[in-house]
């Protein structure tokens, strides 16, 4: 990894197009059968209401668009997704098509063999619709392996209702500040910050964000490309979310509660008002409406950035975040699966995705759709920042990233401290 998988950059470089429409049903691929068509395996990880029903329409108008492929979707739990899709590429049964965040965890994959190189079959239409930075995400030693859908970049979400209740009167731009506003809401009986620590990445979230306000970027670039915490920012990182957590921010049976799943999830109680604040992706507007009683989107929720932290490095303004977006599998036909990834890159399928799943489109011109004012207040921090870091552990891949995760888990537990993170990474690192 280059100190460019961490940066946002504006332009596109230059690829061959595919075309998209009246594709040939004659590719000798894997997915050809006996009849000349060609069908393909897709997964994907939403498995109800409208994220599900948007797949389903639009494998439905791009297969009316290419008689004779044919594409099986199989939906599949988002906390279960890296692990039954690391086993499948290993057993050599990959679906054709599948979910991708880029980082070391791509990369794993690519040197493995395991996805194909889509950097000649980009379309026009897509390159100029979507930033290099964003295609970068997907990129590993100059090639691209990876489709975006969604740009999902972190912070803090919280109920405007739930902080005017508790005499709240502006969002916490510091720590500091932070700590005042949980003080309030405990004194207001509300319980301040609601995290999904049982599935472990969303504590280890607050990790993250210490260390983007603790680190420089060239520490983070440094970082990406050794896997280590040699940089004493790391430490500091630690300390910051130590003090933290001791003093007690988080919902009641945190280390056990789900992030994504049920009423009783963390985002579960910030849609149903039952905590106030939720450390999370730009996912979490549309998680939270499929969460509340009406199942519509929470009509007080508000948006900010993660405070910064007294004498950190990070630049002002920085952000974390993730890419979501889709594979193709070495083994898939070429032709008919890069051109299924650019259809639904077009403007209206991208409109389409944003408004099914409530998020950011990685397609700029379909960015309109974005009413939501959290995820406008999302969009203009994101537009606006000086670089944007990927989720560590999706940036150092499976085996750092979840040493990393389940050493934040530790720590919240009570069983670890800031040295203990810094040697689980160095020590994960050494093994390879």
């Amino acid at each position: 990894m280059n100190k460019h998988s961490i940066r946002k950059l504006l332009t596109v470089g230059a690829v061959t197009t595919v075309a998209l429409g009246g594709l040939s049903a004659c590719s000798s691929g894997g997915g050809a059968t006996e009849g000349g068509g060609v069908t393909m395996t897709f997964w994907q990880n939403s498995t109800t209401g409208a994220g599900k029903a948007y797949w389903e329409d639009t494998i439905a108008a791009f297969e009316d668009e290419n008689p004779g492929v044919t594409i099986k979707m199989q939906s599949i739990q988002n906390e279960e997704m890296d692990g039954k899709l690391q086993t499948a590429l290993n057993s050599g049964d990959a679906p054709d098509i599948f979910m991708a965040r880029g980082g070391g965890k791509l990369a794993d994959v690519v040197t493995a063999g395991q996805a194909m190189d889509i950097s000649d079959s980009i379309s026009d239409e897509t390159k100029a619709a979507v930033p290099e930075g964003v295609l970068s995400a997907f990129g590993i030693d100059g090639k691209i392996y990876g489709m975006p859908t969604a740009v999902l970049p972190g912070g803090m979400y919280y109920s405007k209702d739930l902080f005017a209740e508790a005499g709240i009167e502006e969002t916490p731009k510091t720590m500091d500040e932070l700590n005042t506003a949980v003080d309030k809401l405990k004194t207001a009986s509300i319980e301040p910050i609601a995290v999904g620590a049982k599935d472990a990445w969303p504590a280890a979230h607050w990790y993250y964000f210490f260390a983007v306000r603790s680190c420089s970027e060239d520490a983070l670039a440094k970082a990406a490309e050794t896997k280590e915490f040699d940089d004493p920012c790391w430490l500091k990182a630690g300390e910051e979310m130590q003090a933290l957590v001791e003093s007690e921010p988080f919902n009641n049976g945190f280390l056990t509660t789900a992030a994504q799943q049920g009423a009783g999830s963390s985002a579960g109680l910030i849609a149903n008002h039952k905590a106030a604040i939720e450390l999370m992706g730009a996912w979490n507007p549309g998680v939270i409406a499929d969460l509340t009683p009406d199942k519509k989107p929470l009509a007080d929720l508000g948006w900010f950035p993660f405070p910064a932290v007294d004498g950190g490095d990070g630049a002002e303004g920085a952000m974390m975040g993730g890419v979501d977006g889709f594979a193709c599998s070495a083994q898939a036909p070429k032709e008919e699966c890069t051109a299924f990834l650019n259809f639904f890159m077009q403007k209206e399928h991208q409109e389409g995705y944003a408004t099914a799943f409530n998020t950011l489109p990685a397609n700029q011109d379909a960015q309109s759709v974005v009413t939501d004012p959290a995820l406008q207040s999302v969009l203009e921090a994101y537009n606006e920042a000086p670089y944007v870091s990927v989720w560590l552990d999706t940036l150092f891949g499976q085996n750092v990233g979840n040493a990393l995760n389940t050493s934040v888990v530790d720590m919240l537990a009570g069983k670890a401290g800031a040295e203990d993170i810094v040697s689980a990474v160095n020590d994960a690192a050494a093994k390879g």
